[in-house]
């Protein structure tokens, strides 16, 4: 059989647009690998964040913590190592140059740890965030350290994103990678559910209270998040081979994903129609394709098209997955898919083509009813063993101890934060030039006192400044006070 395909992911960077009462966050994701020389992105080769010294001890020193202490100051650092972690081996993959965050992850077994600590910030989300907003007292005069902690799961999956790309990585998961499974199926499936229910949410948004926006925030960066999940599993069935019975089993008979992954090839739910005009997701924000474009296949398509490929085409998967009545018509709707100018553009997509015209012809096999032992994800269960009952005492300790900081303590996070996401980085790895935070175009002025906004002219600065001050003053008065 022909080699497995891969398709290089773009390198693109997310700006939540920021509240009145937060402080600037760059989200910086998914590295556009300098396989070919011809490669025009940003020289990155004489950038570097981190010492290999400084690497290694921050990726030593990662561990778990219990739900009770997100937020808190421990849990804090940790969050700021692991933004270094991830900008770092984004530079390293961008500008390949060797990739040390993914050996020492690998190296130190940390890998199961990432994992640990993804689905741990997914339980807090859903059990103690919801909790945490009904609370009588909770009036939060600042919604930023409850940012942190939702951001957390985008920091994960974006380091798993770049770093998953290895096929050790995957092995080194070890009984993790069930878990891994588990969490990007629950991210799937709501991102097929969100597609019936209409588009995510859009970034932009005026004259909203702080809490209602760190919702809408949050439900933006859900979406996201699902999208990282999408190309995380596309490469752990890169590595289909080499996985586990019990995963195979997982991911072909519990989850049944080839099904899954038609469903998303369906309803696409990163391209939308808006005022005639194709738009697909991408970069943070909703972009229109050009009609010269239309009929060139989107990065995401991609990643679901390879996913398929290795889960119908490889001998293991094949050995394991039952052809079912149902199964058999829900893959038999990718004929409609696979046009020739979308083979052209992924050739080893003719070789899924000649399996469906044979599954077309074939009789559907009856459901197996072997007894098979198999291993199962334990993560989720067992955090949600250990806090059973315990989700409103948990939301009022960390409303009093975590999510009610003085101004001084604003301060110093804005503090650390500036010094963490450093200027020349970010600019490094921004895909595009800036845009404005007032009308959106294309922005060459930016902030003078906190460095962190920009903007096309000094007219939309003034306009904005209104609802910037809140976030500028404490970064500029942090930076004073260094």
């Amino acid at each position: 059989m022909a080699t497995r395909p891969k398709l290089l992911n773009c390198f693109t960077t997310v700006s939540p647009r920021l509240g009145p009462h937060q402080t600037p966050i760059l989200w910086v994701t998914a590295p556009q690998r300098r396989l070919n020389p011809a490669f025009s992105g940003p020289d990155m080769s004489g950038l570097e964040l981190l010492l290999p010294g400084e690497a290694d001890i921050l990726v030593r020193g990662l561990r778990s913590f219990p739900l009770l202490e997100m937020g808190s100051a421990r849990w804090n650092q940790q969050h700021e190592h692991l933004e270094k972690l991830n900008m770092q081996a984004i530079l390293d993959a961008t500008a390949s140059q060797g990739e040390p965050i993914q050996e020492l992850l690998v190296t130190h077994g940390k890998i199961p740890t990432l994992v640990g600590e993804l689905i741990a910030v997914e339980m807090w989300k859903q059990k103690v965030f919801p909790v945490l907003c009904k609370l009588e007292d909770f009036k939060p005069q600042n919604t930023f350290p409850i940012y942190m902690v939702l951001h957390h799961e985008a920091s994960i999956i974006n380091l798993l994103e770049t770093v998953f790309f290895h096929k050790e990585v995957c092995e080194s998961a070890e009984d993790t990678v069930l878990d891994l499974v588990d969490y990007c199926h629950r991210k799937l499936t709501l991102l097929v559910a969100q597609s019936g229910r209409g588009e995510p949410p859009e970034e932009e948004a005026e004259d909203v209270s702080p809490m209602k926006e760190l919702q809408m925030q949050a439900e933006l960066m859900e979406f996201e998040i699902a999208l990282k999940a999408l190309s995380v599993l596309r490469y752990v069935t890169d590595c289909v081979d080499s996985l586990s019975l019990s995963t195979l089993s997982r991911m072909l008979s519990t989850h049944n994903l080839p099904c899954l992954l038609v469903e998303l090839l369906e309803h696409s739910p990163w391209s939308r129609r808006e005022g005639g005009k194709l738009q697909q997701f991408e970069g943070g924000r909703w972009q229109t394709v050009a009609p010269s474009e239309q009929q060139k296949m989107s990065k995401l398509d991609g990643q679901v098209w390879i996913a398929l490929y290795n889960l119908l085409l490889s001998p293991e998967a094949r050995a394991r997955y039952c052809l079912t009545s149902f199964a058999k018509g829900q893959l038999l709707k990718l004929r409609a898919f696979l046009t020739d100018t979308l083979i052209d553009q992924l050739p080893h997509l003719g070789d899924l083509q000649g399996f469906l015209a044979h599954l077309a012809l074939a009789e559907p096999q009856p459901p197996k009813k072997d007894l098979v032992f198999e291993q199962i994800p334990e993560i989720w269960e067992r955090l949600e063993r250990e806090n059973k009952g315990k989700w409103r005492a948990i939301a009022k300790h960390q409303l009093q101890h975590v999510f009610s900081p003085s101004e001084q303590d604003l301060r110093l996070q804005a503090q650390r934060w500036a010094e963490t996401y450093r200027l020349d980085v970010l600019e490094a790895v921004a895909p595009e030039r800036p845009r404005c935070a007032y009308c959106s175009a294309e922005a060459s002025k930016r902030c003078s006192r906190c460095q962190n906004e920009w903007y096309c002219c000094r007219e939309c600065q003034v306009k904005h400044w209104e609802k910037h001050r809140k976030a500028c003053v404490p970064v500029a008065q942090g930076g004073r006070g260094k």
